[in-house]
């Protein structure tokens, strides 16, 4: 069915399935968000600061090794993958699942070489549970992506609803019973893959057999894919690099207070980008395989004025409302290095968010990725310079200050050079009504500072700095999200009269 236009952020097919697909997805979404910030929490809680900063390493490791090795089939299938293709080219999806045993057998050989050869800050029990992680949590991201490309909506609600519930038990469980990094690594590697072998069922293809798999597919989604790999590598490695470095100088206490600031800020900054890239991207990539480059290259900026219109104001409200969200989210024993720390760390949480779900895009479609890897290694370049001109204080601000500083100068590098990929950026009038949005709602709130934290405070900021922020928008129809709601919205009420 051919897609109409309601406006020039969104196309919905005719028939409104569309709509509902994407709401299936953020509402899934959304509540993995307020699982991992849930589950998050309990863990910093459970493990203490010292405990908590040996499990936010061996994280951060487990990350930076699972971009490295799986991260380019969850792209290829993100990318390629499709309804269409699972019927019409089975060998696809078999080079896909060939590919991914091949890489679990190098891993477990390289892993037990590493591990028996080498000493690293972190012991070899909670290194290898860490690198147990990385394969079921390659599982887990692998089948969510394969349900996204596929738009089956329902596999992917409930792989991730299963996930959340086996995790709050085993993750957060572990950690309050044994009050150890390693069974909270545990617990994750078991609801990740218990979630995925649950339902592996719904997850095949049951036309596909290994027999089928190319090595020539296998390369192509390689060579699209590993200049994000190599990107997403190196922007994980600068917080890596400065945990390790924080360790090193102030202890795994220390780690901890820096880590949970990031992670959390990660888990709720990030989370709306992916959320809103779960949706858009797909839309992109059917818009290219539908109509071709330059109306994808039209979509994405109208993707990227969606991102900006809901990045801005969550980023500049956590801002406003950390004394309160500190207070009534965080245990007390991470009181003050939290905000502190968090505060320093939100624009480049801003800055990289944006980069990797409005901007990267660009280079996605296009299948020209080579300088996102520039973008990177400009950031990690940035993160030394600054830790080494950044004055030393008795604590890790300098470090998360020069995170920060690293992911914005990544997101000047792209911007600068997404323009020799693409005509089609958002249009100012639609810049201009967020910026106006985006200070309306700081001079409301500016003052609401001085009230005292707590939950009534957090309700009268969200609310009140949210509405005027959404009255704003939608009044200046930014991006055509009045027009679309109402096009959603009008249908829906006339039939209920």
């Amino acid at each position: 069915m051919r897609l109409v236009s309601f406006g020039p952020a969104l196309r919905f097919d005719a028939a409104g399935t569309r709509v509902r697909c994407c709401m299936k997805v953020l509402v899934a979404f959304f509540s993995n968000t307020f699982f991992n910030f849930v589950i998050g929490l309990m863990v910093a809680m459970f493990l203490g600061p010292a405990e908590f900063g040996r499990f936010a390493l061996a994280l951060a490791v487990a990350m930076v090794v699972q971009t490295l090795v799986f991260d380019w089939l969850r792209l290829g299938a993100i990318r390629f993958y499709s309804e269409t293709t699972a019927q019409e080219r089975p060998a696809l999806r078999a080079t896909l699942d060939m590919a991914f045993g091949i890489l679990i057998a190098l891993l477990a050989v390289v892993g037990g070489v590493v591990l028996t050869r080498f000493k690293f800050e972190l012991s070899p029990d909670l290194l290898a549970l860490a690198l147990a992680t990385v394969v079921a949590n390659a599982m887990f991201d692998y089948s969510t992506a394969l349900a996204r490309a596929r738009f089956r909506d329902g596999l992917y609600a409930r792989l991730v609803v299963l996930k959340n519930l086996l995790a709050l038990a085993l993750i957060g469980g572990g950690a309050w019973w044994f009050q150890s990094a390693q069974m909270a690594l545990a617990g994750g590697m078991l609801s990740l893959g218990g979630s995925v072998l649950l339902l592996r069922g719904a997850l095949t293809d049951p036309d596909t057999g290994l027999r089928q798999a190319c090595p020539r597919l296998a390369r192509d989604m390689a060579v699209y894919g590993l200049p994000l790999i190599a990107a997403n590598f190196l922007y994980l490695l600068i917080p890596l690099a400065n945990r390790w470095l924080v360790t090193r100088a102030y202890g795994f206490a220390e780690t901890g207070q820096f880590s949970l600031a990031y992670d959390i800020g990660l888990k709720g900054i990030g989370a709306i980008g992916s959320a809103l890239d779960v949706v858009l991207f797909q839309i992109a990539v059917r818009a290219h395989e539908k109509d071709g480059a330059d109306e994808a290259q039209q979509q994405i900026a109208s993707n990227m004025t969606v991102v900006l219109a809901i990045l801005l104001p969550a980023c500049l409200g956590v801002w406003m409302t950390l004394p309160s969200i500190e207070a009534l989210m965080v245990p007390s024993a991470y009181h003050g290095a939290f905000r502190h720390y968090q505060a320093l760390m939100l624009p480049g949480l801003f800055a990289m968010t944006f980069a990797l779900f409005a901007v990267n895009p660009i280079f996605q479609i296009a299948n020209r990725t080579l300088p996102v890897i520039v973008a990177a290694l400009i950031a990690c370049l940035a993160d030394m310079t600054l830790v080494i001109w950044l004055p030393h204080d008795d604590d890790a601000s300098f470090y998360a200050a020069a995170q920060a500083g690293a992911f914005v100068a990544a997101l000047a590098a792209l911007l600068a050079f997404a323009t020799a990929f693409t005509a089609h950026w958002p249009r100012p009038r639609d810049l201009g009504a967020i910026a106006l949005a985006a200070c309306a709602m700081l001079a409301l709130l500016w003052p609401m500072q001085a009230l005292s934290p707590g939950a009534l405070t957090l309700l009268a900021q969200v609310g009140l700095g949210g509405a005027l922020y959404v009255a704003i928008v939608l009044g200046l129809d930014v991006a055509g999200l009045r027009t679309q709601t109402l096009a959603a919205l009008v249908p829906r009420l006339q039939a209920l009269r």
